[in-house]
């Protein structure tokens, strides 16, 4: 097997920054290895794959680690750095031999974007169906669903101020890029914006 060769990946939109109004950072995100793991999560075999995989704990249902997020009752996201993706798979093939799952390598199948500031939940609540009051929606908690048209999910990693990452399908990179610079374009929403 030959070495991946880095140096051709590049994310959609690389390197691109914002600054919206009140201060709110955009920015697509460094390219990050992706591992989707289908399996009974419950199973407590599956459980230590995860955490010899990426060092992480299970997170609970609609919750997000550092690396491990949850994706549906029976799917999970692993992050790690680019290029180490098809070794996590294979380990946890590995770990899980006997097991029923799937762990696939999606590294090149979808991007990250870094929402950083006061108005971030502003700017999601404008086209995510999800309650993001501040008491509602905290650091760890993460929603798989649409985000304005597109298929995503987002969750929150940091606060003061508030941080939010989203990730969607790689195809769709430069819409969500410009629907999340419209909706933190000063104006855009009456009395926050």
């Amino acid at each position: 097997m030959s070495e991946l060769d880095l140096s051709l990946a590049r994310p959609i939109l690389e390197g691109v920054s914002d600054t919206g109004a009140n201060g709110l950072k955009l920015s697509v995100q460094p390219l990050r290895g992706m591992v989707t793991l289908r399996a009974d999560l419950s199973n407590p075999t599956v459980a230590a794959a995860v955490k010899g995989a990426v060092g992480s704990d299970m997170p609970d249902v609609r919750k997000a680690t550092d690396s491990v997020l949850w994706m549906s009752t029976d799917e999970l996201l692993l992050l790690m750095p680019y290029g180490e993706g098809g070794a996590v798979a294979a380990k946890l093939d590995e770990a899980l031999a006997g097991e029923h799952h799937l762990a696939v390598d999606v590294s090149d199948a979808r991007s990250l974007f870094k929402l950083e500031g006061g108005a971030a939940r502003e700017v999601i609540a404008k086209g995510a169906p999800v309650d993001l009051a501040r008491d509602k929606f905290t650091v760890g908690d993460l929603r798989r669903t649409r985000i304005s048209h597109i298929a995503a999910a987002f969750w929150q990693s940091d606060a003061e101020p508030d941080v939010f990452e989203i990730i969607c399908f790689r195809s769709y990179a430069n819409y969500m890029w410009e629907w999340l610079e419209e909706s933190s374009r000063e104006g855009s929403m009456p009395g926050i914006l």
